[in-house]
């Protein structure tokens, strides 16, 4: 049998060329020093490390983040992008699921390894074990279990939502890919240029598949994406637009279309008139997490970008973080 750093494909290496190409290539972030790694969470398929961060006056029925890094990247991602202050303010746990060089040498989640994507399988049984791990240590709230991640950690966002529906309530994509993208396109570099050639129900239908006879709820979907992205063109919300909205069940029309911040803003609403699906345009943004550093939200670091704008912030504002437990 293959070992997973067998089994990592030529394109990984030119995939890693091309994101330091268009970036730069930056040092890696060293873990914030609060995050506690936990190991002996499961049977840990994917062989990732798990970190993860409570803040001291964790309450029982706390809500938990997931919060998945981007390429070149680490555990660190958590407090750059703001998520260790919120749960600080707001009091819920935060998972901090890190790649290891062994799987990817770029630190990159493998969104477009089909034995990574799959229920059951490789890196995203990884993660689910984890959120079972945290659940059970800190007595959460198994409702109100969120995922969100930046680029990779993007598109194993959306691996998931699409495998592990009834585990999250709502998923958060920044610059990140529609479900099973690279298969769609022939490829990772395919996917990551928007060349994907699929109709809505093609979309739907490839995350369908990936919980074969699941009939509960699916995860809402939120997308942050820069209108200057040259890494993961910005057709790529576009398409996740279109696979979320068949998921639940939506038609392709926005039901708002305002500003945030002066970004172009958009929710779609499935037929009940529930939002489960909203996108932020950031005007002008390149390949990164958005943060606002001057209201405290976030720091500026490599991939994570100062544009007054935090991701984290408003997803924690629209899955209701900021809400007292009750």
């Amino acid at each position: 049998m293959q070992t997973r750093a067998a089994r990592l494909i030529p394109v990984l290496v030119a995939l890693v060329a091309a994101v330091a190409t268009a970036l730069g290539t930056p040092g890696r972030a060293t873990a914030a020093p609060s995050l506690t790694e936990v190991t002996g969470f499961g049977t840990n398929p994917g062989a990732l490390r798990m970190f993860r961060y409570d803040p001291a006056d964790l309450p029982s029925g706390a809500p938990v983040v997931v919060a998945l890094h981007g390429c070149t990247q680490n555990a660190g991602y958590a407090a750059d992008s703001g998520w260790t202050a919120l749960a600080d303010r707001w009091h819920f746990s935060v998972v901090v699921p890190q790649q290891t060089s062994s799987n990817n040498l770029s630190g990159c989640f493998d969104w477009f390894q089909s034995g990574d994507i799959r229920r059951g399988d490789g890196e995203a049984a990884s993660i689910a074990q984890m959120v079972d791990r945290q659940l059970a240590d800190v007595h959460g709230d198994p409702a109100r279990v969120y995922v969100t991640g930046l680029s990779a950690g993007g598109g194993m966002t959306a691996v998931m939502a699409a495998t592990y529906p009834e585990k999250f309530r709502a998923a958060g994509i920044v610059a990140g890919l529609p479900y099973d993208c690279s298969d769609a396109a022939g490829g990772p570099y395919p996917c990551m240029y928007g060349w994907a050639r699929q109709t809505p129900a093609q979309w739907g239908d490839r995350v369908r598949g990936a919980r074969p006879g699941y009939t509960g709820p699916w995860p809402a979907l939120t997308v942050f994406q820069g209108s200057a992205d040259t890494t993961v063109n910005p057709a790529n919300m576009t398409d996740l637009v279109r696979q979320w909205t068949n998921v639940q069940g939506a038609d392709q029309s926005a039901d708002v279309s305002d500003t945030v911040a002066g970004h172009p803003h958009r929710v779609y609403r499935d037929p009940a008139g529930r939002s489960v699906v909203e996108t932020y345009a950031v005007t002008g943004m390149g390949h990164g997490q958005p943060v606002d550093p001057a209201t405290g939200c976030g720091r500026a670091a490599p991939y994570v970008l100062d544009v007054h704008l935090c991701a984290a912030y408003r997803l924690g504002l629209g899955w209701g973080l900021d809400q007292p437990l009750g």
